[in-house]
């Protein structure tokens, strides 16, 4: 091997390195060959279960390149024959070089002479060499076909290129492998945060599609960007890691108490509790009547009282909000006592009953609104202990928070617009978007769109929310099905 040729593959073999889509690395794998051999033709295959698989096919004379997504390799995989050059050297893991396909008696090129006889090409020569990877096993074949002499005519190939084949092979394989390793990873990747995001929707049936409606929006929402050429669009990386994000931003709720996330009103099991209450209050009168210590009126006017009394906490333990007035009745109701059949005085309303009850907006009392906050900082701590790939280091802050806001209202940090990246503030107006709209929350009815997205631009005002990525996202259109 000479030192100019030294260099050309020391050239590829770092051009191979550093190809990062297996589409262009499959491609640039059998240019290379073709180029350092100086030939006219060839095919790359890859081991598959049932033989070997087209991958790219190139006739540079005939102008015929085929394989990839835009002109996909419909014809048959070649079975592990040993009658088959490629598949021969699969099975005995060598080089094959043929001077003249027409006069070898090795192997059947009945297919080439098929070839020509279509075309009128004259398959002349062939050098094949296994791909095998780090641990041994064979990955697939290149297949070249046809070296070309200086003024272009078809000649064999000659011993001193089979080295050069070969370690290009060896560094084809070793890419390809390498790829191959990151797409599992990657998949092994998805797989994992996939089934601990259906882990968390699973734990309740109040949240069962809020990650995956997200993640629908944020994949349309890039789409849309990609698509309109937007200077703003994500590459794979930054797209795969934001998308991680969306997937594992409520990883926290693991933490968090069912009786918590699965509050659907302001009393929960405490609504139970007040009836029995009332019930005996009602009980207890029946008796002070039959004993003469209360009178037919005065028990008739505590019944009504009691009923009344009942049919505002039933109302207002699921009303979406309390206005001032409504929670000043309540404060009052849970004032009034009774005596119990001990003669101690009790309250109608326990005053965890009524600090649950006089909630203004939401299900949940400060305590329990707490609890629920503290699933972004539980997102924190557990992500920070998954080891993410360098190109997904910020996946774990970019998770954690998406309640924060750009005027420093939101929560666990109160951080401001400077420290909050284009990433998060995306993710919280889906996050937020969704919250509204959805149709599986205990405590709300959906929101229409147009009003969901009426209430983001009145965060925009308020100096919340991003009003540049809100503008993107309405013109979208990403909860769209058909985007």
């Amino acid at each position: 091997m000479t030192a100019k040729q030294m260099r050309t593959i020391l050239e590829i073999c770092a051009a191979l390195s550093a190809e990062r889509d297996r589409e262009a690395l499959l491609s640039r794998i059998l240019d290379a060959a073709m180029d350092l051999t100086r030939c006219d033709g060839g095919t790359l295959y890859l081991l598959g279960p049932d033989g070997l698989h087209f991958c790219r096919m190139v006739t540079r004379s005939l102008g015929v390149r085929q394989g990839g997504h835009d002109a996909p390799i419909t014809l048959p995989p070649v079975p592990l024959s040993a009658s088959h050059v490629c598949a021969r050297a699969v099975l005995e893991n060598r080089l094959i070089n043929v001077p003249d396909v027409y006069k070898s008696r090795s192997f059947d090129f009945s297919g080439a002479r098929r070839y020509d006889a279509m075309t009128g090409y004259r398959t002349r020569s062939v050098l094949v060499a296994p791909l095998t990877d780090d641990r041994g096993g064979l990955i697939g074949v290149l297949q070249l076909i046809n070296a070309l002499t200086a003024d272009g005519r078809p000649a064999r190939f000659t011993p001193g290129m089979e080295p050069l084949v070969t370690a290009l092979a060896a560094q084809a394989a070793i890419s390809l492998t390498n790829m191959q390793y990151s797409e599992q990873i990657a998949a092994l990747l998805d797989s994992l945060v996939g089934a601990l995001s259906a882990a968390i929707d699973q734990r309740t049936p109040y949240n069962a599609s809020h990650t995956r409606s997200m993640v629908k929006y944020a994949v349309r929402f890039l789409d849309w960007l990609d698509r309109t050429g937007d200077p703003r669009r994500f590459d794979p990386d930054r797209r795969r890691a934001f998308l991680l994000s969306v997937w594992l931003h409520d990883v926290g709720k693991l933490t968090v108490p069912l009786e918590v996330m699965d509050k659907a009103d302001r009393l929960g099991p405490a609504l139970e509790r007040i009836e029995r209450r009332f019930t005996e209050m009602e009980l207890l009168d029946r008796i002070a009547l039959l004993e003469g210590r209360l009178d037919g009126p005065e028990r008739s006017a505590r019944a009504v009282r009691r009923a009344e009394a009942l049919e505002r906490i039933r109302r207002d333990n699921t009303a979406g909000f309390l206005p001032d007035e409504e929670i000043a009745a309540l404060e009052e109701l849970a004032a009034r006592t009774y005596a119990d059949e001990n003669g101690q005085i009790r309250p109608w309303l326990t005053e965890d009953e009524r600090t649950s009850l006089t909630v203004r907006r939401g299900t949940l009392t400060a305590r329990e609104r707490a609890v629920m906050e503290g699933h972004v900082t539980a997102t924190a701590r557990i992500l920070a202990q998954v080891a993410f790939p360098k190109q997904y280091a910020q996946v774990p802050e970019w998770a954690a928070d998406h309640h924060e806001l750009l005027n420093g209202t939101g929560y666990p940090a109160h951080k401001t617009a400077a420290e909050l990246p284009w990433e998060v503030r995306l993710l919280t107006i889906l996050d937020i978007f969704d919250a509204l709209t959805a149709r599986d929350r205990p405590y709300k009815p959906p929101m229409p769109v147009e009003k969901a997205l009426s209430v983001l631009q009145s965060m925009v005002r308020e100096g919340s929310l991003d009003g540049e990525i809100l503008a993107l996202f309405e013109k979208s259109r990403a909860w769209e099905e058909t985007t």
